[in-house]
């Protein structure tokens, strides 16, 4: 089942509604984020994959979430300047949503792709083409420099 995310509805951090279409001369890595986790140094890398792919068109967009242990209860501000003195961050963190449950969007969308279901814990990332369609899911334990992710980051950017 073909997922197309283009009218999908996200709030960035300025609070602004965007849709995720705005962002299709990109590919989009979408990942749900949390500053207490046993993931959280998935950020470095992903802001290292962020510096590498950028300006070939990877657009990476966090999206913090408190659903997984409590793990992200921070005001955005803080959660934004946590990533960027910690890890660097340059990437977008967007408005804070819920993955699981009563989601709120991306992840209402998101959670119909294959393997569809709530997302499982922080850090799981999903692969949007430029045509807005979604490619892949990667379970959290898929580390940004892992070798299926990096392969479809770059046939992606490739097409």
């Amino acid at each position: 089942m073909v997922i197309d995310v283009q009218n999908t509805p996200v709030l960035s951090a300025d609070g602004k509604s965007k849709k995720l279409g705005e962002f299709s001369k990109d590919v989009i890595l979408i990942v749900n984020v949390a500053s207490y986790c046993g993931n959280t140094a998935q950020y470095e890398d992903l802001q290292k994959l962020h510096k590498i792919y950028s300006k070939k068109g990877l657009r990476i967009l966090a999206f913090p979430c408190n659903d997984f242990g409590n793990q992200e209860p921070d005001s955005l501000s803080k959660i934004q300047n946590f990533c960027t003195t910690e890890y660097g961050v340059e990437f977008e963190i967007m408005e804070k949503v819920h993955a699981k449950g009563n989601t709120t969007e991306p992840y209402t969308t998101l959670n119909k792709v294959e393997p569809k279901g709530d997302v499982e814990w922080n850090f799981e990332k999903f692969l949007i083409g430029r045509d807005s369609n979604v490619i892949a899911r990667f379970k959290p334990s898929v580390k940004p420099f892992d070798d299926n992710l990096i392969a479809a980051i770059e046939v992606a950017l490739d097409s």
